[in-house]
């Protein structure tokens, strides 16, 4: 069982007086603390300290937490750059790089970024999935590569990750069509259902779809980004995280709810509301933590901590009634 937590690198979960550079000593403590790993997220419609960038300085500044993004946005980079600069951080962190991609959003929080990368948006799952096929060329060795959008006749000699094949990389999403390109295509699945519900059948579906594809029911690592806050009951938690949703979605916490995983309440609260995804499969959870200002993010992280030990219990009982599932080994997958 993993989890670990996403750094507020937005200015969005900032205070004024806040210094960015205080985000790496939250990473630093939040490793000191037990947890299992650091994300990032991507964006260029809000102001941020860009992903890629965010990770280069954690790689030196922590020594056994998987670093990861939830999720990286490929079309923002030219691909061959952003195969480099993954590659890059994977060196310096010693191999602990973990990288989740996406497509975008319709609508206000994805499509504006594709005008600004000037892509189009049609296609942009074929693009997507092509992206991180030439970034595993790139890290093979490969001199071509020919898909249905992207294309080079000459590749130059690529930087080589640290692993031999590079980092895993994990696709969020929970649509049919992102179900059956997890399980056929990538390493991890990092999706945000509102209903643990959902999230057992969706990883279900996976399984079934990994083995029909000849992979292992256990190729895919089952992540979930989930928001919590602990407080001192529920009412006091929603009143904060309605906050935090209008500041970071302009929108309020009653709307994002219906899009995205959230728990907040007391610690018992919070635990059994993780562990309803524990139960339903999830095995690395990356907890945004719905606070704002970076002093509150500190408060946060430690009461947060204080659940991981319970949230481990709860996947060791549920793995010990589980059955087995079948073909643990599983080659890297090539689209």
């Amino acid at each position: 069982m993993d989890i670990g937590v996403l750094l507020p690198t937005g200015e969005a979960q900032w205070e004024s007086g806040d210094d960015p550079r205080d985000v790496v000593a939250l990473a630093v403590r939040a490793e000191q603390l037990g947890f299992s790993s650091l994300f990032v997220n991507d964006s260029l419609i809000s102001p941020r300290v860009e992903a890629l960038t965010m990770l280069a300085a954690l790689a030196p500044a922590t020594e056994r937490v998987t670093l990861g993004t939830g999720a990286l946005l490929p079309f923002l980079r030219r691909p061959v750059q952003a195969a480099q600069s993954l590659a890059s951080i994977d060196l310096l962190s010693g191999g602990r790089l973990a990288v989740a991609v996406g497509a975008g959003f319709p609508g206000r929080f994805g499509q504006p970024m594709y005008t600004l990368s000037e892509l189009p948006w049609e296609r942009r799952f074929r693009r997507l999935d092509e992206t991180v096929a030439l970034w595993r060329a790139l890290w093979a060795g490969d001199t071509a590569f020919h898909g249905e959008l992207i294309h080079f006749d000459d590749l130059p000699p690529a930087t080589k990750p640290f692993r031999a094949g590079g980092p895993p990389i994990w696709l969020g999403g929970a649509t049919p069509a992102a179900l059956a390109r997890t399980a056929k295509l990538y390493d991890g699945w990092l999706p945000y259902p509102p209903d643990p519900a959902d999230y057992r059948s969706g990883l279900a579906t996976i399984r079934e779809t990994a083995l029909r594809e000849g992979r292992s029911a256990e190729a895919v690592t089952p992540a979930l980004f989930v928001t919590v806050r602990v407080d001192t009951d529920e009412a006091a938690g929603r009143a904060q995280l309605d906050r935090y949703s209008r500041a970071n979605y302009g929108m309020p916490l009653a709307d994002l709810e219906t899009i995205q995983a959230v728990v907040t309440g007391t610690a018992e609260q919070v635990t059994a509301g993780l562990g309803g995804y524990v139960a339903a499969g999830a095995r690395h959870l990356v907890l945004r933590l719905g606070a704002i200002g970076l002093s509150a993010q500190r408060e946060q992280l430690d009461a947060v901590a204080a659940l991981v030990g319970r949230l481990a219990d709860c996947a060791a009982w549920d793995l010990s009634m589980a059955a087995p599932i079948p073909g643990r080994d599983s080659p890297r997958p090539r689209i």
